[in-house]
């Protein structure tokens, strides 16, 4: 009996390993990416917290074997520091330029088809896999993310806390330097290009590093900013076979959302097997992915938020410091309350 095929909407990092994964396993995939590649995405490109294993199988080990290692890490709050500290593991660093381009080829490689400039509807469908990212929403948020050439880093890794927000710093490959940052939505900053996040850094008090962005000669190529959505599970319909951020959207000072994104696309490996061959209804396969990602990734995200609210409030980056300064802030706790 031939296996019947599946349908992926969104070729992002969900989509791209979930088909790989499939098409190791000899079921026929379609995936449809609304965008071209090779392009750059609002991301932190960052991936800290998920296993080898999972890596493995999915296929896609070896295109991260040479992604850069970063296993230091210093936090800032408006220029001042509040904590050098090691990684339990080290964090792999590489663009979506890059990989997801990778991806595409290890993907084709393997026999599967792929439709570039594609929108699909979004309806649940027997067959359908809903990867297509963030549901559009009037959430009060922007991201914002820029490469930047001959940065001098003052870590392997870097996060800034500002009164608004706040930045990631990720080396990647051939040199660079990839800076994301989520900020509160004002309508008031005028700025163009890179200029638009240096003048939310500036709002929120990050002075120093906006300075060394401006004459860290950042890639306006690459950069980009995205607004309307919100944080946490995006509440779509349990019909739907959604993954990744289509399922939930973990703040971004946690450096696991691409974790999370090849989790969720090996948790639903084997469902969608099972129905591909025959031997599952759909509806029983979509239920089970739905139940083992929230029972995967429930009590992250919940931690997640929790800290985020904790992040951007005056008073619990006030008592941060405070803590910091005393040499007690439990680093390694929190980050694992997070994977």
């Amino acid at each position: 009996m031939l296996n019947k095929p599946i349908t992926i909407a969104g070729g992002g990092l969900a989509g791209l390993s979930l088909a790989i994964g499939l098409r190791e396993r000899g079921v026929p995939v379609l995936l449809h990416e609304a965008g071209r590649y090779p392009r750059h995405r609002v991301c932190g490109e960052f991936i800290s917290g998920v296993k080898g294993s999972t890596l493995e199988a999915l296929g896609i080990a070896d295109d991260l074997a040479d992604a850069e290692r970063n296993g230091k890490a210093k936090w800032f709050r408006e220029g001042d520091e509040l904590l050098d500290s090691d990684m339990p593991e080290p964090a792999l660093g590489i663009s979506r330029y890059r990989l997801d381009q990778r991806l595409k080829e290890r993907f084709l490689s393997l026999g599967g088809r792929l439709r570039e400039g594609s929108r699909l509807g979004r309806e649940p469908r027997e067959g359908m896999v809903w990867a297509a990212g963030r549901l559009p929403k009037k959430g009060g948020w922007i991201g914002l993310k820029c490469h930047l050439q001959d940065f001098p880093m003052k870590s392997d890794l870097e996060m800034h806390l500002g009164a608004n927000g706040y930045a990631g710093l990720t080396p990647v490959e051939d040199g660079r330097v990839n800076v994301c940052g989520l900020f509160k939505l004002d309508r008031s900053r005028k700025g163009r290009g890179s200029g638009l996040l240096l003048d939310y850094l500036r709002q929120g008090g990050s002075e120093e590093l906006a300075e060394r962005i401006e004459s860290g000669r950042p890639d306006e190529e690459s950069f980009l900013g995205v607004s309307g959505f919100e944080l946490g599970w995006q509440g779509g319909d349990q019909s739907l076979c959604s993954l990744g951020d289509a399922e939930g959207m973990i703040p971004p000072f946690t450096g696991n959302g691409m974790s999370m994104a090849f989790e969720s696309a090996e948790l639903a490996l084997d469902p969608l097997v099972r129905w591909s061959s025959g031997s599952a209804e759909w509806d029983a396969s979509v239920s089970e992915i739905h139940r083992v990602a929230k029972s995967r990734f429930r009590r992250r995200v919940a931690n997640a938020m929790a800290l985020h609210k904790v992040l951007l409030d005056a008073r619990g980056q006030r008592l941060i410091s405070a803590i910091s300064r005393t040499g007690l802030l439990p680093f390694r706790p929190l980050l694992s309350l997070v994977r």
